[in-house]
């Protein structure tokens, strides 16, 4: 790693203070960030001693094997076809040879790395199509099945404590092993999983653990990720120890004071009974204790569970909403014989929620539209394996849009992305990925309730999504399904309501069993639905399915690009559509729009080369497209004004370009190089547009409120590029190895304008003590690599993605151009700070 000159650290500190100018709103989002980012908090105090919750994604090795090859595959499976058989897997033992596998920290994300590959096979529809062109499948053996590798140590006075490891989540098919012994198997790509270890380990003494993730299968249509992508943990707990997730608070909010009704659930591993005691500490934000209760003493019984609840009141309590997303906390421990045994902490919030048949959704007793978006998983550079500050990152891009709320399309989140949302203050409609009462389809869902039911940001559970067969030719099975699945999410959660995403008529099948009735789309049908079941709740689950490239404004079907002005809509529609829709109904609580994020995977309306899909109201970076600003003005209460498009339209002078502007003021008038097109009046929930005779110089608009002036926005024609400018999300992040500065790149004229044209090829060079993670520039035909060290402009744009290491200092990212042209390099520092980092294992 070069060395950081004292000379480099003060030019980059000069050159963010000359060119980090940001807007306020962008200010307070980041000001909002700062404040809510941190989910280490969460984890690095998520326990109470004795119990250990230790961090387990540094130092790991990883590579390839195959999936049809047991030669290029450890030689797994070549006389191992027995997994009883313990002592044959020398790969999980020490001593093995690991000089050709990599070193990596998770979460992790192989399907990224991979090339993109035309694939069509399948009628246009296959797997590769579905998931970005990234070569992984049946067909794909050798890119389809990794190895991860990790050899860590346990004291010896571990000796009589339980130890488990902890995956939130692999993709998909994961087998374990640990010191040669073949552990556990678990097939699912969304759900966390963990298997007790404890009589595997080698106390005092090196231990190997093997992951074995085959990504052959997937369980969605969309791009899924390979590997361990999200974190793993290792929890040691006394024999005597709080049962997982069965630690529960619920609240019921009346007049000026909340009942708490706190349950628990004690697991005793030991071979007599034992007395038990448990109890809670309920503290504010502040860290207030301002309530304590302690159940009565009840004997445990051996290798058994003992179920502990007591109820308090908490007096004029600080409720969550989006703008006020207040959370206690409440500590909870068992006793036996006067000694704490295990504990642990949980967020929670106290809030009432109320879906209502006439007049939509109440949230604390007032009327609240459901402004949401759907969101995939996966982000620009680091597909599936986001760091937990791009969680925060991707809320905060929602939330200045005026999003109240996420829907989980179509799975069981990471935990780190609930923990985000409770804090920023985020609504959540949790997903299920599989709409089953089968064994493993109820298993799904038990886990998903029992995880996140303690969040205040989880306002209503899916049962699942566009299940055709389940809703029309198969409705009576359909009806079946869902009332088990129902009946599960009531007995665990008797607090929330419960819907799902159909894209039918809703008249039969498993709409039959839900409290809340979910459409996809399909307003019309919405209304007749209303009509004829007054009584039913009712919500949009999915709609608009809107699509447009972002800074492009001719539809272009030989290079697979949508004009933003009303883009291209199939099955859903456009945002002033379905937004005029909701307002004019009360009784529809609101809906999520497909989708506040591109994603990769699923292209619409174009196949190859498009790797992505381009219905997201922003790109895969979180660049705004221009209707973002539709959003905006509608769904939030400060004045805003668009302009769209840009003014840089050389071969076209004398033609006419349409102009738009998106604004929540009464009137807005258009300048174009000095001269007045008029006044007009903006129409609410719609837009105002001229057409203008292009020539180079600017246009301008005027917003106005009761008369006077409010806003004016200018787009004027550019130079050539000149400049490279880097700009950060935060130029402050913590020295733990795991947090992120988001990099915005774009390049200046001379005159240090942004060039919205600009397709300019960007090299970058990390110094100091951090690394590139990741490049993206929202490209929905960008084959380059999300993992290389230079990446192209789109329409003005790239994205970086940097991480800390583990050593404070700072962080110099040098942006260079890779094309041959003469731009003027881009540096800025990012200052890595000593933090607490989390409880690793070492």
């Amino acid at each position: 790693m070069s060395e950081v000159s004292r000379r480099d650290v003060l030019n980059a500190g000069l050159l963010v203070a000359a060119s980090s100018v940001i807007s306020n709103s962008a200010i307070a989002r980041a000001q909002r960030l700062m404040s809510a980012e941190d989910t280490t908090t969460i984890r690095t105090s998520g326990s109470i001693a004795p119990r250990e919750h230790l961090l387990f994604d540094f130092g790991w090795r990883f590579r390839h094997g195959h999936g049809s090859d047991p030669a290029r595959d450890l030689d797994f499976g070549l006389g191992q076809s027995d997994f009883s058989k313990t002592g044959d897997f020398h790969f999980a033992k020490t001593g093995y040879d690991v000089t050709d596998w990599r070193e990596l920290n998770l979460p992790h994300d192989w399907a990224i790395e991979l090339p993109f590959v035309r694939d069509d096979t399948g009628n246009g529809d296959s797997q590769l199509r579905s998931h970005g062109y990234k070569p992984l499948g049946r067909r794909y053996p050798e890119n389809s099945v990794g190895w991860y590798r990790r050899e860590f140590e346990i004291p010896a006075s571990d000796a009589g404590r339980r130890i488990w490891v902890e995956f939130d989540g692999a993709f998909r098919d994961t087998l374990l092993f640990v010191n040669g012994s073949f552990v556990g198997r678990h097939d699912h790509g969304y759900t966390p999983f963990r298997f007790d270890i404890t009589d595997f380990l080698n106390y005092g003494g090196t231990n190997v653990i093997v992951a074995r993730v085959d990504a052959s299968f997937g369980d969605g249509w969309f791009y899924e990720g390979a590997g361990i992508y999200r974190h793993v943990w290792l929890l040691k707990t006394d024999a005597v120890h709080l049962t997982r997730w069965e630690s529960v608070v619920r609240s019921e909010v009346t007049n000026d004071a909340a009942t708490l009704t706190l349950v628990s659930q004690v697991s005793n591993d030991t071979a007599e009974q034992v007395p038990a005691v448990v109890k809670w500490q309920i503290m504010d934000a502040s860290g207030t204790v301002v309530t304590s209760a302690q159940s009565s003493e009840q004997l445990v019984p051996a290798e058994g569970s003992g179920h502990f609840s007591v109820n308090v009141t908490v007096p004029k309590p600080a409720l969550w909403s989006p703008d006020t997303p207040n959370l206690y906390t409440a500590l909870v421990t068992v006793e036996t014989n006067a000694t704490i045994r295990d504990g642990e902490r949980i967020e929670f919030g106290i809030r009432l929620t109320r879906f209502d048949a006439d007049e939509g959704f109440f949230l604390n007793g007032e009327h609240l539209k459901v402004k949401g978006v759907c969101n995939h998983q996966d982000h620009a550079g680091v597909g599936a394996a986001l760091p937990d500050h791009l969680q925060a990152f991707r809320i905060g891009v929602m939330q200045e849009m005026g999003c109240n709320a996420i829907r989980t399309s179509h799975n069981m989140p990471t935990p780190e992305l609930i923990e985000a949302c409770d804090r920023m203050g985020m609504m959540v409609l949790c997903e299920t990925r599989q709409l089953s009462s089968s064994v493993e389809g109820l298993a799904q869902l038990e886990t998903m309730i029992k995880r996140f039911r303690n969040s205040p940001a989880v306002i209503m559970w899916s049962i699942g999504n566009e299940e055709w067969q389940l809703q029309k030719p198969m409705a009576a099975q359909g009806a079946r399904i869902a009332a088990s699945m129902v009946d599960v999410c009531h007995r665990l959660d008797p607090t929330r309501k419960v819907t799902v995403a159909d894209n039918g008529d809703n008249l039969q099948g498993v709409a039959d069993a839900v409290d809340v009735v979910g459409f996809n789309y399909n307003p019309p049908l919405a209304d007749k639905f209303h009509e004829k079941f007054p009584k039913r709740p009712i919500i949009h689950t999915e709609i608009s399915s809107a699509i447009a490239t972002r800074g492009e404004y001719v539809t272009d079907p030989v290079h697979n690009l949508v004009n933003s002005y009303d883009g291209v809509v199939s099955w859903g529609q456009r945002p002033e559509e379905w937004w005029k829709w909701q307002m004019e109904r009360k009784w529809s609580a609101g809906g999520f729009a497909w989708t506040g994020f591109d994603y990769r995977g699923e292209p619409t309306p174009y196949g190859w080369p498009s790797i992505n899909s381009q219905f997201g109201i922003v790109d895969m970076c979180g660049f705004p497209k221009d209707y973002f600003y539709y959003y905006q003005a509608w769904w939030t209460n400060k004045p805003v004004l668009h302009l769209f498009p840009h003014w840089n339209w050389t071969g076209k002078e004398g033609k006419e370009i349409s102009v738009w502007v998106y604004s929540n003021l009464d009137e807005v008038e258009l300048i174009v190089n000095g001269k007045t097109m008029g006044r007009k009046v903006m129409p609410q929930f719609g837009h105002v547009e001229w057409k203008a005779t292009y020539e180079p110089g600017y246009i301008e608009a005027r917003g106005f409120k009761n008369g006077k002036l409010v806003l004016t926005e200018r787009h004027e024609t550019t130079g050539a590029p000149a400049t490279i400018q880097l700009s950060a999300d935060r130029i402050k992040i913590n020295a733990d190895g795991e947090d992120i500065a988001i990099l915005k790149v774009e390049v200046l004229d001379s005159k240090g304008r942004a060039v919205p044209t600009a397709n300019n090829r960007i090299a970058f060079e990390v110094l100091g003590a951090g690394k590139l993670i990741g490049v993206g520039n929202g490209d929905p035909n960008c084959l380059e690599s999300d993992q290389a060290s230079q990446r192209s402009l789109f329409n003005g744009l790239a994205q970086a993605l940097v991480q800390s290491s583990k050593q404070p200092g700072p962080i110099i990212v040098q942006a260079s151009s890779h094309d041959g042209s003469t731009l003027k390099p881009g540096r800025i520092m990012i200052n890595s700070i000593p933090a607490s980092a989390r409880l690793c294992v070492a």
